[in-house]
């Protein structure tokens, strides 16, 4: 029998566990993440080795070398007198078909400070969390849903029956039992990187209330030059640090290392180090026309043949007509109706009439007979508009520029919402007529192909020579590099983003390309190596918006509500800048939009990006309410602290 009473130890008691149930690489990656970045002792939960997904090389790696980084910087912290830093626990695996009750209490569910649910089926999520939710009301849980709608509904449910079973808790941001329930969708935490890998050719991108920021390196200023500083300056770079590619993950090998969230003094006094800014992701190209109206215009319902013909004809009733006024002197009015009556064969025939009115009777029946089909014509290419008016489109003959989307699956129909979002033209490529994401091109009017695209003229079809960015981002790593390799014989140019599963197949296939093509820009991704920071922060009770690395460190983006934080709460936000630990960059107005008194003192809406409900030029004078929520960036011990979490992480 499983106890279905809670277990009294609270969720920040540090020998309280973090539990992982997957049944594919998140799974892996994310117990990597947890135990190396954050210094958590976990419990995996798997399927049996018969029904495991090939776990990928990235979380063998890792999971090889965890015992060898703790051991380093257990000897590290020994040699500096520095107890903070212990190293982290090990890793217990369970092996289970299914997250059954009895399976939940053996991993610890009890006791456990978080779990994740992290199957691929969105009902085996649902149903472990429930139990999970009864097992213990002070577990945060953190589920992989896909269905948005659902999971709104399922974080109120879990969070209820939280609150109802430990009366008082104040869920989330207050001071009692930190039982919340976060829902996250690996495809929505993953489609704003592809997104930028694609605009701009970097994965360093934070979505913030849909609206897409990038970190982006700049080289020290020529003298005489001023700096842009972009919405922000997030860091200074090492003092010997100006490779431009030292962000994406080199090592430091300079003596002063770089510093996070730097003051405006330490900004100005800095010379000869470049500098790391946020910027807003845009798009300049050429917008391609959404065509959501349901009801097609009048002259996309005719060809442009038929529409020839119809005005040749309309042409040859108007010179009857004339001829007609001319031959017997009739009245213009009268004598096109005469000619109508003659097109369509029902006035009397001209037996004892002029030679002239006989020919003009002749010649009118002759048009009658060419106008009969062309009408019918016209009839049925008008049906055949309005039926196909929800069907695919498909892509039109003078498209260029454009972004060539290959699969319409899970990730892919999410990354086709963000690029139509930021109206972005896109042609998506799909094998499976019946596939998640054909719905939601239909109603975005997206030009889609149907086909496989490993064969001939497919992606001709999807007019790939005069694309300027290819995003493969189908489930099979195979089918991805294929299409990759075609097209850039096809167009050498052409900028490529793929999904891989394998991080060393990926870097390989990304070295040989690169090396191949040193012209183009080739980018190779991970799902689940995206998302993996994403879940790992929720499950440390963080709501991160992203991670983005500087160098050998690493600054995260965070929501927080100012209410139950004295370093925010009254403060202006000059007085809560602490610089190396938090900055606020922004507020979120949709949130703050309850406190109506004070609207006045609010930063106006102009001050806010395009398209978001977040204000970035704040005046350090704004004093931060409590009803106010916040976007900003911290390096993780600033971020342990501001929330008031003791984590292992040595940094």
């Amino acid at each position: 029998m499983v106890s279905l009473l809670p277990n009294p130890a609270l969720p920040s008691d540090p020998a309280a566990p973090m539990v992982v149930c997957g049944d594919d690489g998140l799974a892996h990656r994310l117990a990597a993440e947890l135990r190396v970045v954050y210094r958590e002792q976990v419990v995996l939960v798997v399927p049996p080795a018969g029904r495991r997904v090939r776990q990928p090389v990235a979380g063998r790696a890792r999971a090889a070398s965890a015992a060898l980084l703790d051991r380093v910087v257990t000897a590290v912290n020994r040699g500096n007198g520095d107890s903070e830093g212990a190293a982290a626990p090990g890793e217990r695996v369970l092996e289970a078909a299914e997250p059954t009750e009895a399976v939940l209490a053996e991993a610890g569910v009890e006791r456990a400070a978080a779990l994740a649910l992290v199957y691929d089926d969105d009902e085996t999520n649902i149903r472990a969390a429930l139990t999970a939710r009864r097992l213990n009301p002070r577990l945060r849980i953190v589920l992989r849903l896909y269905n948005r709608r659902l999971g709104q509904h399922i974080e109120e449910l879990l969070d209820q029956a939280a609150e109802l079973a430990e009366p008082g808790a104040q869920g989330r941001s207050g001071p009692g039992v930190d039982a919340s329930t976060t829902v996250l969708s690996d495809a929505d935490t993953a489609a704003p990187a592809l997104v930028g890998t694609a605009l701009v050719g970097t994965s360093k991108v934070v979505d913030a209330d849909g609206l897409l920021l990038r970190a982006v390196e700049r080289r020290p200023p020529e003298p005489g030059q001023v700096a842009d500083p972009g919405l922000c300056t997030l860091a200074l770079l090492s003092a010997t640090s100006n490779d431009p590619a030292g962000a994406e993950g080199s090592e430091d090998s300079g003596d002063q290392g770089p510093q996070l969230l730097p003051d405006a003094a330490a900004v100005a006094a800095a010379t000869g180090r470049g500098t790391v800014v946020l910027e807003q992701v845009s798009y300049s190209g050429p917008p391609l026309p959404a065509g959501r109206a349901r009801v097609p215009p009048f002259a996309s319902l005719f060809s442009r043949r038929l529409r020839w013909s119809l005005a040749g004809l309309v042409a040859a009733v108007v010179a009857l007509a004339v001829a007609l006024t001319v031959v017997t002197e009739d009245h213009p009015l009268h004598a096109t109706y005469v000619t109508l009556l003659d097109l369509f064969a029902i006035n009397e025939p001209a037996h004892h009439q002029s030679t002239g009115r006989q020919v003009l009777q002749l010649l009118s029946g002759l048009v009658g007979l060419l106008l009969l089909p062309v009408l019918l014509a016209a009839v049925l290419e008008a049906l055949g508009t309005f039926r196909t008016a929800s069907a695919l489109r498909k892509p039109p003959r003078g498209l260029s520029g454009h972004v060539v989307l290959l699969g319409l699956g899970k990730i892919g129909t999410r990354v086709l919402t963000r690029l139509r979002e930021l109206h972005i033209p896109v042609v998506c490529v799909e094998a499976d007529p019946e596939a998640r994401g054909m719905a939601t091109a239909r109603r975005l009017r997206v030009p889609v192909v149907l086909g496989d695209v490993t064969q001939e003229g497919v992606l001709e079809a999807a007019k790939i020579h005069r694309a300027d960015v290819l995003l493969a981002l189908t489930s099979a790593d195979t089918t991805n590099l294929e299409t990759v390799l075609y097209a850039r014989s096809v167009r050498p140019d052409l900028r490529v983003v793929l999904r891989l599963y394998d991080d060393d197949f990926s870097k390989a296939v990304y070295r040989t390309l690169r090396t191949a093509h040193p012209g183009a820009l080739t980018r190779s991704r991970s799902v689940s190596h995206l998302a993996a920071p994403a879940f790992a922060g929720a499950m440390m009770g963080r709501q991160i918006l992203g991670a983005i690395p500087v160098e050998r460190r690493v600054l995260l983006f965070a929501a927080v509500s100012v209410d139950g934080h004295p370093q925010l709460e009254g403060k202006t936000v000059g007085e809560a800048f602490r610089a190396g630990a938090w900055r606020v960059l922004a507020l979120d107005t949709a949130a703050s939009a309850s406190g109506g008194e004070r609207d006045g003192e609010r930063p106006g809406a102009a001050a806010g990006a395009p398209g978001s409900g977040l204000v970035w030029d704040l005046p350090d004078t704004y004093v931060l309410r409590a009803e106010d929520r916040v976007v900003l960036a911290a390096t993780r011990r600033g971020l342990a602290e501001l929330l008031g979490r003791r984590t292992r992480s040595s940094r």
